[in-house]
């Protein structure tokens, strides 16, 4: 049975008036009371078509439709059901009631899988109400550690134990895994970015998820008069900045796509009009997918900035606090997603996410693909996040095919 247009945008608008707020957007931070309601009304959905559910330690939701031959395993399909302050309405979300749908239609359609078929709503991914990202995913696999959040709070002062006691969960006492008969993950998401959209493609197979190294980096020259201090006699950071900023995304243009290089932030004292300014805080963001290519570009980045420093006396400290590798999608899920596509006509195209998701703490540990479909305009984390109905369904179906590939077969 195919999944309707009408039945998304139902499930949708449901699943969104949990956390909705006046400004259009949603707000669903980890153990607030809008992140309580929709995971139990997930659960209660979930009993309605026959899953069984239950909540592990840290607020983590399963819902288990058992197969006919439930010791072959498991295929789980899922994503975060946090949200980031004001965000839109599809960002992790989409991949919950993607797969609840998935599954309801291959129940009606095919009856009770081979394996079993479980639909997880992570608790947490974001990061937006406490100084730690990847809650969920981490917990499913015991790599969270107690010691990084019990002494942490969110913006009111509220610590992250007592958010999470008063919503009636606690630390795992087990640190092994709760994914251990699980066979493969698929992972739905919209894009949050613009790629398929502008090539006019519906779905996207993802081959990989790109590394990330972020820098703060600060320069110290010396603050001296607007007026009366030479051009040649200047320590100015601005000069070395620009410097910097022009040549290094040259060098990113040079090199070519999937590398992509920002400089987001600049922070300059004694930033004012009349003043060579003497010190500046400034960000550096590094993304590709190639492990060895991220760590040669980078390493030629640092010490080109080193050396435009020198050239004009200031020093530099350069400050690596990001280094995440990338992360690889599964060979076989790849093609097994990707023969699902061609083999149901889906306007798709092969590409990578350049933004960080739960399958890349899942996709070490476990056979692992991820599908996307478009964000208009790109955007995300934005009231005006929205994909078209119709791609939703595409993406869906992708999703649902590949499930049952994976779990009747």
């Amino acid at each position: 049975m195919d999944i309707s247009v009408n039945e998304i945008k139902e499930i949708l608008d449901w699943m969104s008036s949990y956390g909705k707020n006046e400004a259009g957007g949603m707000t669903r931070l980890l153990y607030s009371k809008s992140w309580l309601e929709v995971q139990m009304a997930l659960k209660e959905k979930f009993e309605q078509i026959g899953m069984e559910t239950r909540f592990d330690e840290v607020g983590n939701l399963y819902g288990r439709l058992v197969g006919t031959e439930p010791e072959s395993g498991t295929v789980a399909t899922g994503s975060h059901v946090d949200t980031v302050v004001n965000g839109g309405n599809l960002d992790g979300q989409l991949g919950i009631f993607g797969g609840y749908l998935a599954v309801k239609s291959l129940l009606e359609t095919w009856g009770r899988p081979k394996k079993n078929l479980e639909v997880i709503s992570m608790a947490e991914e974001e990061g937006s109400r406490f100084p730690y990202v990847f809650w969920g995913s981490k917990n499913l696999f015991g790599l969270a550690k107690k010691e990084d959040v019990e002494n942490i709070t969110d913006s009111e002062g509220i610590k992250f134990v007592d958010a999470m006691r008063g919503c009636g969960f606690d630390f795992k006492k087990d640190t092994g895994t709760s994914m251990g008969d699980v066979k493969a993950f698929v992972e739905l998401h919209i894009e949050q970015g613009n790629t398929l959209e502008m090539e006019g493609k519906s779905v996207g197979v993802i081959t990989g998820i790109v590394g990330q190294k972020r820098y703060n980096i600060t320069l110290k020259g010396e603050a001296n008069h607007a007026g009366t201090t030479l051009m040649k006699y200047r320590k100015d950071v601005i000069q070395v900045f620009a410097e910097i900023v022009t040549d290094s995304l040259k060098k990113a243009r040079d090199i070519g796509d999937p590398l992509v290089l920002t400089f987001g932030k600049i922070e300059v004292k004694p930033n004012t009009v009349n003043v060579v300014p003497g010190e500046a805080l400034f960000t550096m963001d590094c993304r590709h997918t190639d492990k060895e290519l991220l760590k040669r570009v980078t390493g030629e980045l640092e010490e080109h900035m080193k050396q435009i420093a020198g050239k004009y006396g200031v020093e530099i400290e350069i400050d690596l606090w990001m280094d995440e590798q990338p992360v690889p999608m599964d060979e076989k899920m790849i093609g097994l997603i990707e023969g699902v596509c061609r083999e149901k006509g889906l306007n798709y195209r092969m590409m990578h996410s350049g933004a960080g998701h739960d399958s890349q703490i899942i996709a070490p540990r476990i056979p692992t693909g991820m599908l996307f479909v478009p964000s208009i305009k790109g955007i995300s984390h934005n009231p005006a996040e929205r994909t078209e109905l119709s791609d939703l369904k595409q993406g869906i179906e992708a999703l649902k095919e590949s499930l049952y590939e994976l779990s009747y077969k």
